[in-house]
């Protein structure tokens, strides 16, 4: 049985060594070369001198490279730290400050974009160049050529067992910097064990990894590949046509996105002939509208649609079966496979059905807490509700503060996000329930209600929309259709209709923060 991440691929090359395990555009590697690889790769790293449990960065496009470089790390017995290729140099210094990194793995260009800020990065003592270039002479640490682990000789890699970290993977909430929720090789493997099962992957699968592997749900395309022996096809994509370009080309089984992509993708021609081979489609990372999914059923009649519900903190949480898609509209389903999701009051209690209620989840998939920030950590991981009075070590749990309900038969409803709720008037009012009817007009492509400082209300709700025809009576028509199907106190304040599409945080969400930051004064009081 696998009990570490990087034993995914070893035990895969034992069973298929001929089978392709990855795919990026420019190369594939069988089962067999990936695992020699990755011994390899463990080889340099530990040459460089990495000790049990230090961090490595991986800072690099999306490609086979960059997979070798993460489960590297974890073979060697360090920690491998995935960072989004997306951000910037000052970002990236962040994280490698904040975990206390090692080992950097990145391209000469990404280096050079990081020459400013390297110095800042104290506990940096090498630097691995996915390059042809010549290695750059760097002050205070060693540069190696990616190119030299073909030469580096067997190591010993560091002990570690499936209670040990495994990687860090940063997450942006809606304030404050990005934290860094450690995953142990138990959290990952039961994630690849438990998406695999109710996804019933196989060896004959072709995973598309679309998303950010510095994005659990990115992250977990390649762990459940690896767990099945399926193929997992890299791509940095640019514009939405070419996923569906990629998923035709590359006879894709199984495609995960986000809901802004599902959207753009719902719009989009979708030859017939996808339909042979696409098993399956996914949605996380917030509720994908019930029109887009529906426009998406009618272009992929016979594609398997799963909704779910996930916490980086806790990897995966809930997912809809597809035969429940219309019997149960707009859920997000029932408790993962080794997980137990409960819906509880403020003092712990159970939620009656239809009670709304905090989510908190327990079992193998809760992480190991945020690195180097124990306030956070105490306040989002905390003793499971419900245990023995006299159990000694209580089991601790991931407490969302996601508000959920739950129905007769145990299927959950998101409601709303804590940090995102709106209180306006004394209401409490879901984001989620606005933008509902808002998508369901067919007036906007996107949309996004947001909670905006108001000097009466506390804060007024405002709507921001992506219509790309422009039709100067989108506002008007939309706040007519608010009137209608929503109460008073729900209706927006304002509605700003853009004609580009929202912006994006790096996992391809759209940035509510940005939107907010920039409508801060709008109800602003003007002096006397």
């Amino acid at each position: 049985m696998v009990s570490l991440v990087h034993e995914l691929i070893h035990t895969a090359a034992s069973k298929c060594p001929a089978a392709i395990a990855l795919r990026d555009g420019r190369s594939e590697l069988s089962y067999a070369t990936l695992s020699a690889e990755v011994n390899r790769a463990a080889d340099l790293l530990l040459g460089l001198g990495l000790s049990r449990g230090e961090r490595v960065a991986v800072y690099m496009d999306k490609r086979v490279d960059t997979v070798v470089a993460m489960f590297g790390a974890a073979a060697a017995g360090g920690v491998f730290v995935p960072v989004n290729p997306l951000l910037k140099a000052a970002q990236v210094a962040y994280i490698l400050q904040d975990c206390n990194v090692r080992v950097l793995v990145t391209s000469a260009e990404r280096l050079a974009a990081l020459t400013p800020v390297l110095a800042d990065c104290h506990d940096l003592r090498a630097v691995v160049l996915v390059s042809d270039a010549a290695a750059p002479v760097l002050e205070r640490m060693d540069c190696v050529n990616w190119s030299d682990r073909a030469d580096a000789g067997p190591a010993v890699a560091h002990r570690v067992i499936d209670g040990d970290m495994a990687a860090i993977l940063y997450t942006s909430g809606s304030t404050g910097r990005p934290k860094g929720v450690v995953l142990s090789h138990r959290n990952l493997v039961a994630g690849a064990r438990s998406v695999s099962q109710y996804l019933e992957i196989d060896a004959a699968d072709r995973i598309l990894s679309v998303l950010p592997l510095s994005f659990d749900y990115g992250l977990n395309q390649i762990t459940s590949a690896f767990y099945t022996g399926a193929c997992a096809v890299l791509m940095n994509y640019l514009f939405p046509r070419d996923v569906i370009r990629m998923v035709e080309r590359e006879k894709i089984t199984g495609l995960a996105a986000v809901p802004p992509l599902w959207i753009q993708l719902a719009q989009l021609d979708w030859p017939p002939a996808i339909t042979e081979h696409l098993r399956y489609f996914t949605n996380s990372g917030g509720a994908m509208p019930l029109p887009t999914l529906a426009a998406l059923r009618e272009k992929l009649p016979t594609t398997r649609p799963y909704l779910m519900y996930g916490l980086t903190e806790a990897f995966r949480s809930t997912y809809l079966p597809p035969e429940q898609a219309d019997i149960r509209p707009g859920s997000i389903g029932r408790a993962i496979p080794d997980a137990e999701i409960l819906v509880v009051r403020a003092d712990g209690t159970p939620c009656a059905p239809g009670e709304e209620g905090e989510l908190v989840h327990r079992g193998v998939h809760v992480s190991l807490g945020y690195w180097n920030d124990a306030a956070k950590t105490a306040e989002r991981f905390r003793p499971a509700p419900g245990q023995p009075a006299g159990l000694v070590m209580p089991e601790i749990a991931v407490w969302s503060g996601d508000t959920v309900k739950r129905d007769e038969e145990g299927y959950l409803y998101f409601v709303g996000r804590r940090d995102e709720m709106i209180k306006t008037s004394g209401y409490r009012v879901s984001p989620s329930e606005v933008e509902e009817v808002v998508y369901a007009s067919g007036l906007v492509v996107e949309a996004v209600a947001l909670g905006v400082a108001h000097p009466v209300l506390g804060q007024a709700v405002v709507l921001v929309v992506y219509a790309p025809a422009q039709d100067a009576t989108v506002a008007d028509r939309l706040l007519n259709e608010c009137k209608l199907k929503l109460p008073a106190f729900m209706i927006p304040a304002r509605i700003e209709v853009k004609s580009d599409p929202l912006p994006r945080n790096p996992n391809g969400k759209i940035d509510r923060v940005q939107l907010s930051a920039g409508l801060a004064d709008l109800f602003k009081e003007t002096p006397a």
